[in-house]
């Protein structure tokens, strides 16, 4: 079956600057923009030796920058696109920063609460910014199939979403966590909420409880489980629990779609054994192919091909201004506010079970 595996690319992209070089950067971002072929014209951190060590491992980075306001404007000279990948906490003061018309990509999640997801969009419009989330994961090989497949019609009309994670996380790799009040959802299953937007957009109804695990009680929540209704016959769930502790042959990762005239089963392999990792993995099974459930080759995974994606539809708008731009920064805000509703509707309790007579 061939179906599209790849985002549209930009014919002649722009060079870019990366604000930040922490482990999603040397692990993603550079990565993914060796594979493309893209030049990173600077890269600025806190930590002058993560930048040095950023340049030294990917020959595509011309240079480090000592001071940030010299990268923003030597950005600015090239017209660079920004990367910023900085925590959530820090966007809005390096947006501040930036002149008015700038290109850039900025990291998951787009703040801390909805307030400040709000105020980065209206900062974005206010600047004439042209401006992105980096929500990757609807841009991965195997999400871009599967959203080929349905465009062409061979699962039919889709009725059921679920996405589950079983597996152990190592939040340790993330110390800053710790000080948040809220995290699996925010930091984690934003990822997924966006996925499925992308697939069926905004729902009508959300039911959802997240909560904590008695072995890292330094953390918030850590397990979600999250029901997003659509109409009587469509809904979608995320179930996650990231502290599966009891080794690999149980641990589950994967996001399966059905329809009327077929199935997708997608195996997110990053999770697994993360930050290591294993391969993803593609299923199919169409009603009418007495094949039954087959396997499609896939041509990368989520680290790092979906970086490409998100950074790829950032370049192609600013190669042609009113292109639609799926990770903007008024789509990130939806998805902003669907995180702020499932802690809400997780913070609403639920029925109590003595309250039934």
């Amino acid at each position: 079956m061939n179906l599209n595996q790849s985002p549209i690319l930009p014919q002649n992209p722009r060079p870019i600057a990366i604000i930040g070089a922490g482990g999603i950067v040397t692990n993603a971002h550079l990565p993914a923009y060796t594979l493309a072929g893209w030049k990173v014209m600077g890269v600025y951190d806190l930590d002058k030796a993560k930048s040095e060590n950023a340049k030294a491992e990917f020959p595509i980075v011309s240079q480090t920058f000592s001071d940030l306001s010299e990268l923003i404007k030597a950005a600015t000279e090239q017209k660079a696109i920004i990367d910023l990948a900085v925590p959530a906490d820090q966007i809005i003061q390096i947006l501040e920063q930036l002149p008015n018309g700038t290109a850039v990509l900025i990291q998951k999640p787009m703040g801390e609460t909805l307030a400040e997801a709000s105020e980065i969009h209206e900062l974005c419009l206010k600047k004439k910014l042209i401006a992105a989330v980096n929500f990757q994961l609807k841009f991965a090989p195997y999400m871009l199939a599967a959203k080929d497949m349905i465009k062409q019609g061979l699962l039919g009309e889709i009725y059921d979403l679920e996405l589950k994670v079983c597996v152990f996380t190592p939040w340790h790799l993330w110390g800053f966590l710790k000080e948040k009040p809220r995290m699996e959802v925010l930091y984690h299953s934003v990822h997924y909420l966006d996925l499925i937007r992308s697939f069926m957009g905004n729902p009508s109804r959300v039911h959802a409880s997240t909560i904590r695990h008695p072995k890292m009680t330094e953390l918030a929540d850590t397990r979600s489980s999250i029901i997003l209704d659509y109409d009587e016959f469509t809904q979608a769930r995320i179930l996650t629990n990231h502290g599966h502790e009891f080794g690999l042959k149980n641990q589950e990762s994967y996001f399966k779609i059905e329809g009327t005239k077929g199935a997708i089963k997608i195996t997110i392999g990053l999770s697994l054994d993360y930050p290591k990792g294993q391969a993803p993995k593609m299923e199919y099974c169409l009603l009418d192919d007495p094949k039954g459930w087959q396997e499609i080759p896939l041509k990368g995974g989520w680290f790092p091909h979906a970086f490409i994606g998100s950074m790829a539809a950032l370049q192609v708008t600013c190669e042609n201004p009113g292109t639609h731009l799926p990770n903007s920064t008024a789509d990130a805000l939806q998805t902003m506010k669907l995180v702020e509703t499932v802690y809400k509707a997780s913070e609403s309790g639920g029925t109590p079970f003595g309250k039934i007579s």
